[in-house]
């Protein structure tokens, strides 16, 4: 499940990323005014609540598994909750919490600009390894969509392509697609989004107090 949760985020992550241009080509200056245009409309929310859906497909697009969840995000703190799964983040610690074992692994917040937060679902971070461009506007779920394609400069990764796809009304991320070398593709979809809701602190605090015989393993 912590493999899902990785590939979930570094998917998101990346897919609205950009690069800011290198010897192996040229970004479109198109697509970079859609991306900061996403960056600055995110930046605007309190806090956001949203639903998600993370889909593993083969090479035919059979869909191999589904999850679904909810994430609640204010300023560098957050909540993920899975049908499984639970994890909090109040900006110094992280807390993931599994249902099926009641064991709560502790571990501390990293802050730095590599690591892969569900804020950046939502938001972009800077990555010189990637060109992006921007391609025909398509229909999804009744609105109206700009696609994004980025391909990354360092042909060893194990994908070699990333379709990000942004609301062009609300300038809001609504899904992302991973095309892996083996034929995998990762598709995340945002189903639900609610900002500026009131969100306390000790949400994004686990509480051992609820979940009575729970273990955890400090790795702080």
């Amino acid at each position: 499940m912590k493999r899902i949760i990785s590939i979930l985020v570094l998917c998101s992550s990346l897919s609205i990323a950009y690069a800011q241009g290198n010897s192996q080509g040229a970004s479109d200056p198109e697509a970079k005014k859609l991306l900061e245009a996403v960056t600055a409309k995110f930046k605007t929310y309190s806090t956001v609540k949203a639903g998600f859906t993370f889909q593993v497909e083969d090479a035919n697009g059979k869909v191999q598994g589904t999850k679904t969840g909810t994430a609640f995000l204010k300023g560098n703190q957050y909540k993920v909750e899975l049908t499984d799964q639970e994890i909090y983040c109040d900006g110094k610690n992280v807390w993931t919490y599994d249902k099926g074992s009641n064991e709560v692994q502790v571990s501390k917040f990293d802050a730095s600009e590599n690591s892969f937060t569900p804020q950046k679902v939502f938001t972009n971070f800077y990555d010189k390894d990637f060109l992006y461009k921007l391609n025909d506007e398509k229909k999804q779920a009744g609105k109206t969509v700009q696609e994004v394609e980025l391909t990354p400069t360092d042909k060893s990764r194990t994908f070699f392509k990333i379709l990000a796809y942004v609301d062009k009304v609300t300038k809001n991320i609504v899904s992302t697609k991973l095309f892996e070398k083996n034929g995998g593709r990762y598709v995340y979809t945002v189903t639900s989004f609610t900002p500026n809701t009131k969100l306390e602190n000790n949400v994004f605090t686990f509480d051992a107090k609820k979940y009575p015989g729970v273990e955890v393993i400090d790795l702080r």
